[in-house]
């Protein structure tokens, strides 16, 4: 059974400590809901399990393999709250360019990834002319192309409506069900199995 292991994760922001002695562990098919109020540094220890950002101090390991070697950030997949895209690129441009730059050789995926998030008869409709919800499902559909074991979601489900929330959370269940580890922040309630919380 593989396992992400936090131990001892301390974290400062200027002068403030944002969180200090922060361990947990997380194996094969769970779901960690980060929660806490605004500024209370969800995306901060995201981007730190995302070997993004360093910590002041602590560790962070996944198959006794840490953060930052190349054998942990092969096994990662972070997803930030903020939809970058290419305006001048169409749905299928942005997805095959983001992909690549996950690692991926999506090939003919890509388009099915799009039909999968609900954006069939979108493939060729440039970025720029996109609502914020269906950039954010051109994004989220990496996740039906990405192959890595932990998928690190900062507000996932933000900008979405109730069918793209429910093919959200249906693809974050068949990832856990499989022996993936999702962890994920957002303010919304959401219906995901084997979810437990970890509150900062």
């Amino acid at each position: 059974m593989s396992e992400l292991i936090v131990n001892e994760l301390n974290c400062q922001r200027g002068y403030s400590a944002l969180f200090s002695r922060l361990s947990f562990s997380i194996t094969s098919g769970e779901i960690l809901r980060i929660s806490g109020a605004n500024g209370s540094a969800k995306t901060s220890l995201l981007k730190i399990l995302a070997g993004l950002s360093s910590p002041e101090s602590g560790s962070v390991a996944y198959n006794n393999h840490a953060v930052g070697s190349s054998e942990y950030q092969e096994d990662i997949f972070y997803l930030g709250h903020l939809p970058a895209l290419s305006p001048e690129l169409c749905c299928q441009e942005n997805l095959g360019y983001l992909s690549q730059l996950q690692g991926d050789n999506a090939g003919d995926k890509v388009r099915d990834a799009l039909i999968a998030i609900g954006l069939k008869g979108y493939e060729y409709e440039y970025a720029a002319n996109l609502s914020a919800g269906q950039k954010r499902r051109v994004v989220l559909a990496s996740l039906f192309i990405n192959k890595a074991p932990i998928w690190l979601l900062d507000e996932p489900f933000t900008a979405l409506d109730s069918d793209g929330i429910a093919i959200l959370e249906e693809q974050i269940n068949k990832h856990s069900r499989s022996g993936g580890i999702c962890i994920l922040t957002t303010h919304q309630d959401c219906n995901l199995s084997n979810m437990r919380t970890l509150s900062l």
